[in-house]
């Protein structure tokens, strides 16, 4: 973890809230940004945030998969994760710079269509465990 992150390319969090996330994906958001190296990297387990923030394993893992769908965090590989670039910190803006440009639209909170973007990934999902569970209950 760096301690000298200095620059912060946008204030997203009017962006997130309007997200309008459960409140445990925004503690662990928060959390992983506070724990996070210059451009977002984090190394922390899914039971040591639990543990970190008096949360359930399950209450862990469902506000990581509706960051995931916000687009918010990504799952590199267990137990390490990376914040939206909009969202991490860096060490100089050029380095932030950097990291924009290297985005996708569909990752860029100041795209108008993030918000809408991210509730139609959670309608989605739903959708698909829905389905899921219909395909599940026929074979039963």
């Amino acid at each position: 973890m760096s301690n000298g992150l200095l620059f912060v390319p946008v204030n997203g969090e009017g962006v997130v809230a309007a997200l309008d996330l459960p409140q445990p994906a925004y503690r662990v958001l928060f959390t992983l940004r506070s724990r996070s190296e210059s451009g977002g990297r984090v190394e922390m387990g899914q039971n040591q945030i639990a543990e970190l923030l008096s949360l359930s394993r399950p209450s862990v893992t469902s506000a990581f998969r509706e960051l995931i769908l916000a687009r918010l965090v990504t799952k590199q590989r267990n137990g390490v994760y990376r914040i939206n670039a909009m969202l991490a910190g860096y060490e100089s803006p050029a380095a932030a710079q950097r990291a924009i440009d290297d985005m996708t639209v569909d990752d860029r909170l100041d795209d108008p269509e993030f918000v809408a973007r991210y509730h139609q990934a959670v309608e989605d999902y739903r959708e698909q465990l829905a389905l899921d569970r219909r395909k599940k209950l026929r074979v039963a």
